[in-house]
């Protein structure tokens, strides 16, 4: 594939995946347009992002979502975008989604997803439209015929998996360890860098046009069984579990007020109803990157759990 390389423009690249999304552009060699707001100078670490990513050869233009005169200067410079900002903020795409309609050169839009598929989760009457949001920018895409790839990654490495999926703790126990549900329901954690490079690798492949790429990588779909069993062999030591039903927890998200209760809305989503794996990846909507990508080396659960002994 020796076809030149898109142009792609990165709105929020000075977040966590969305600078990982910067670089892996970077060095799959796309000339590489990062969007910055006026403010993200005054942060330190912001600062040292975007001059990292300037070194290496993006182009920064000033401008934000807010701003649709400056979205419109950057959008014509571009054939691709890739939106990767705060989940509460994702209908502020909707000047986005605008702009691309409008400007007509984008031949992929990538918005800003990155987690669990929107369109096939059943816990919508509970999430507090955390899933709704991203559902209602994809029809909005669709409706205005935008060529989109969505990408379903699931859950990054660094949410739930520090703490080995115990709510309120920063590092894995060693003693005992609370499992939900049955504790055989399989989720999906990818890291952050994988996930960018497997979005990178998407954006100019037609297999891809106007579908999902899901992450499911071998070695890195586990049930919260599984991964106990995986940090027990790691530690040289055997957790007491305690289970925790399904309706015990129910009770607990009720009891907690939001947005504490969030983390065990996405524990009850992935690792009791299985909102990551129940169902089969239909190849008419999407496809699995590793089965696409198997040259893109990735880390799996158990290298992530090395690093937290």
């Amino acid at each position: 594939m020796d076809e030149k390389k898109s142009k792609v423009l990165i709105i929020g690249a000075t977040g966590n995946l969305g600078y990982h999304l910067a670089q892996f552009s970077l060095k799959f060699s796309h000339p590489t347009f990062v969007l910055v707001r006026d403010s993200a100078p005054n942060d330190p670490v912001k600062e040292q992002k975007l001059q990292s990513l300037s070194n290496c050869g993006a182009t920064l233009i000033k401008g934000s979502l807010e701003d649709e005169k400056s979205l419109v200067g950057a959008v014509k410079q571009v054939e691709v975008v890739i939106c990767s900002i705060p989940s509460k903020h994702v209908l502020e795409q909707m000047v986005l989604i605008r702009v691309i309609k409008e400007a007509g050169c984008i031949k992929r839009f990538i918005p800003s997803e990155f987690g669990a598929d929107p369109d096939r989760i059943q816990i919508s009457d509970m999430d507090y439209n955390f899933y709704l949001r991203k559902a209602e920018i994809r029809r909005l895409v669709e409706a205005e015929g935008i060529p989109y790839t969505y990408i379903s990654c699931n859950f990054l490495t660094s949410y739930l998996l520090p703490s080995l999926v115990q709510p309120g703790l920063k590092t894995p126990p060693r003693d005992k360890i609370r499992v939900f549900g049955d504790g055989n329901v399989k989720a999906v954690f990818v890291k952050e860098q994988d996930v960018a490079a497997f979005t990178i690798c998407s954006m100019d492949d037609p297999r891809l046009l106007n579908k999902v790429l899901y992450l499911r990588p071998p070695g890195n779909v586990y049930s919260m069984n599984e991964l106990v069993e995986i940090w027990e062999s790691k530690i040289g030591k055997k957790l007491e579990k305690i289970y925790v039903p399904e309706d015990e927890l129910l009770m607990k998200i009720k009891e907690t007020p939001y947005p504490d209760n969030m983390q065990m809305i996405f524990i009850y989503s992935a690792f009791v109803k299985g909102d990551h794996t129940y169902f089969d990846i239909d190849s008419h909507s999407g496809a699995e990157g590793t089965q696409l990508y198997p040259n893109v080396k990735y880390a799996t659960i158990s290298e992530f759990l090395e690093t937290l002994l």
